[in-house]
């Protein structure tokens, strides 16, 4: 019994709340992101200790947070997957113990970590014991950095020092209708400094995307998402010492002879090197980094029969391709 109530998070009516707001639950996204019938859970049944203000009238079994391992493109990955239905994806004492847990597993297995962010911060109710945890993730982010990749999704509120750890791992993911990361909100916002400002403005999409840089790759929901993120990986190493995967079924492009006609011989003329990019790596395979963030720079992953590579390009359609 203890094991169905941590499969159905916080009950029927939070989860269809989740719905509404035009998410998934913390397990359909588990579904999306790996391969069928490949993801091993463990420490289902881990539970606050917490029972100070309330908090044991709250527990939960699995504490708001679903850890594991499983593959994505027959390759392994390990994951941590915040429930928003359980106690608004608060942080607590355990919810950080298993996080940890799940890191130390990838760096030990030398395996990507993936981490679904969709929290509202520290648990206020179990204090400095929420805080501590907090340096712990970003502790084991030091230690994976250069070592694995590190990948962070943000697929609903990611506030306090939820944002934190995605700020320091190597991508961050974030969906249009749910994602939202700020330091904090616009409540306090209002209260400290006396701005008014909303969610969207202070940490949506488009700010991260365009104006601080924190953001990555833009999508519109979940799925898309989560679909962006196993593209991503088809990229990656599974760590610093291994080679990228190998493309055994690619379409090889030359259309070399095109660049006449791309780049102009006239320099105060423009054009956009995404183009010459496109002329030269295999179909379809450019996957740009941070498309709407400093676009005088072209940056992005792409193959050439079959191996990956990465690309840096001045673009010349902006500001004339200068640095700055």
């Amino acid at each position: 019994s203890r094991r169905q109530k941590a499969t159905s998070g916080g009950g029927e009516r939070r989860i269809e709340k989740q719905h509404q707001a035009g998410k998934l639950t913390a397990r359909e996204r588990v579904n999306l992101l790996f391969d069928p019938n490949t993801f091993v859970e463990i420490e289902t049944l881990v539970e606050s200790r917490g029972d100070e203000f309330g908090m044991n009238q709250k527990k939960i079994p699995g504490d708001g947070v679903i850890i594991g391992y499983g593959m994505i493109n027959n390759r392994i990955v390990y994951a941590s997957i915040e429930d928003f239905t359980v106690m608004g994806g608060t942080l607590g004492e355990y919810h950080s113990k298993k996080i940890c847990r799940i890191m130390d597993m990838a760096i030990k297995m030398r395996a990507p970590y993936i981490s679904i962010n969709d929290s509202g911060g520290a648990r206020i109710e179990e204090g400095i014991c929420s805080l501590d945890g907090y340096s712990g993730m970003f502790f084991r982010n030091t230690q994976a950095s250069g070592f694995i990749p590190q990948i962070s999704v943000i697929l609903g509120p990611c506030a306090g020092g939820a944002c934190y750890s995605p700020a320091i791992s190597d991508f961050v993911f974030m969906a249009r209708k749910s994602g939202k990361m700020f330091i904090t909100g616009p409540a306090v916002v209002k209260a400290a400094i006396g701005e008014d400002v909303s969610a969207d403005e202070l940490g949506g999409i488009d700010v991260h995307s365009a104006k601080s840089g924190v953001l990555h790759f833009a999508y519109e929901d979940d799925e898309c998402c989560l679909k962006g993120v196993k593209q991503l990986l088809s990229y990656l190493p599974s760590n610093c010492s291994e080679q990228p995967p190998l493309e055994l079924h690619y379409e090889r492009i030359d259309d070399s002879s095109k660049l006449e006609d791309i780049v102009p011989d006239n320099q105060r003329k423009v054009y956009d090197i995404k183009t010459v990019i496109k002329c030269f790596v295999d179909r379809d395979s450019f996957f740009e980094v941070q498309a709407t963030y400093a676009q005088n720079i072209v940056i992005g992953f792409a193959r050439l029969d079959g191996n990956v590579i990465g690309i840096i390009a001045n673009n010349p359609i902006l500001l004339g391709g200068a640095i700055d």
